[in-house]
């Protein structure tokens, strides 16, 4: 049984260590994973089709187990993102605000890095990757907790991020794998050590964690995102986007779920992404409209608040544009949603009115992705709105403090009207 305590207070050195390092000697880590990620592929790849016979003797689904492949694409995907990583500035003791309190008395807020931070999340062993180098980059420490289906691949990975770590000149303590749920249940309680957890998962999930621990938790939670083809859609154009973005990758957070059309142009659109939709194998779950259109499985209530993860689509056919808005702000998880339609005062008015982290114009929901956004990778899609808000690369893992730098100056001086506040706004960096 790992001891959580012990395994927290070593992350918590490894932190304060990793912190005030150069952007250099993070980048070098980044470079040195790229290489030994290529030089050990092999063994990686061993590790995955344990991991990969085992689910499907389990009979895990079909886009579960292709989320759960490490291969050749998926290697060169996570190096790829490794040296665009380490080719973005550095998030760390950049002067976001400076200003003059006093003759002489400078304060600046510096973005700074988090601390120790908890991840949890599914059985995608190119996530591991993922978080571990946004951690490295952005100066904090981290404690990963995979899905068990990914165990074995994620041991192979996690032992090349720690050596990534230690041929650079840091503690292998920056980057630790949890292995078991009771291993998340003793991380939960150390919280004078963690300063932030991360699950990925659904909202019962997150719930959980929230519940369960006094450390801050930053939820990300279910993918229930939205397609709403307007009146004045194209029909070509809102067939390719669904398409895109329900079959591109069916297993994914922000895969399309809920497809909503409205009344007047579901007669032409819906056999045409029907024609699209089976012949890559989606089941159709749809209300008593779309039923009179187009063969379907008739949609219950909870068709709408489903995650499906599954070559499965439910649509709903709207009267207004209101109603879709409506619908989605109810039933969806504040993930993406978009909407597919030549007016530009609708595409406003929903983009607007959607309470979303991304709301999208003309565009599959599948861009919603912390690397599409050159942010280099992403922790998550974070369906909340503090902290971070969508994908969550290096910006959100950090926070900032305040320096204050003076010259002698006390408050007795302000007090008694000796020296006066100037609060002069300053366009210049913290000099430390």
């Amino acid at each position: 049984m790992k001891d959580l305590h012990e395994i927290a207070a070593n992350a918590r050195k490894a932190f304060y260590q990793i912190s005030v390092s150069t952007a250099d000697q993070r980048n070098k880590v980044l470079l040195s994973l790229a290489r030994l990620l290529k030089e050990n592929k092999e063994a990686v790849f061993i590790a995955n089709r344990e991991d990969l016979d085992a689910a499907a003797a389990e009979d895990l689904a079909a886009p579960l187990l292709h989320r759960l492949l490490f291969g050749e694409e998926k290697l060169e995907q996570v190096v790829r993102g490794l040296y665009a990583l380490a080719d973005l500035p550095d998030p760390l003791n950049k002067t976001l605000v400076s200003t003059e309190i006093t003759e002489g008395l400078k304060l600046y807020r510096v973005s700074s890095p988090i601390g120790v931070i908890g991840v949890i999340f599914e059985s995608r062993p190119d996530a591991l990757i993922q978080i571990s180098s946004l951690c490295i980059k952005s100066g904090n420490a981290v404690l990963l907790k995979g899905g068990r289906e990914a165990l074995h691949t994620n041991q192979a990975l996690c032992s090349l991020v720690c050596q990534a770590l230690e041929e650079n000149g840091f503690s292998v303590h920056a980057a630790n794998l949890l292995e078991t749920r009771e291993d998340v249940a003793r991380m939960l309680k150390e919280d004078t050590l963690i300063d932030l957890i991360i699950p990925r998962g659904s909202n019962s999930f997150v719930r959980y964690i929230m519940d369960n621990s006094r450390i801050p938790v930053l939820g990300h939670s279910d993918g229930i995102c939205h397609v709403y083809v307007d009146s004045d859609a194209d029909p070509e154009i809102a067939c390719r986007i669904v398409t895109d973005s329900k079959t591109q990758n069916v297993s994914v957070c922000n895969a399309l779920e809920t497809l909503l059309v409205h009344k007047d142009i579901a007669p032409v659109f819906l056999p045409e992404l029907y024609q699209s939709l089976s012949a890559r194998n989606v089941e159709i779950r749809g209300d008593e409209s779309t039923a009179g259109i187009i063969p379907c499985v008739p949609a219950t209530d909870q068709d709408w608040s489903t995650e499906y993860l599954d070559y499965i689509l439910s649509v709903k056919t709207v009267s207004s544009m209101n109603e879709a808005i409506d619908h989605i702000n109810h039933y969806g998880s504040h993930h993406t949603d978009c909407i597919v339609t030549n007016n530009s005062e609708n595409a406003s008015v929903f983009m607007n009115t959607v309470d979303s982290a991304g709301v999208y114009w003309n565009v599959s929901t599948r861009f919603a992705d912390g690397f599409v956004y050159g942010l280099g990778a992403e922790v998550g899609i974070a369906t909340g709105k503090l902290h971070a808000r969508g994908p969550m690369g290096l910006e959100g893992l950090t926070t900032y403090k305040y320096k204050l730098i003076g010259s002698g100056q006390t408050m007795e001086e302000m007090k008694s009207g000796k020296r006066q506040y100037t609060h002069i706004p300053l366009q210049e960096n913290c000099p430390l």
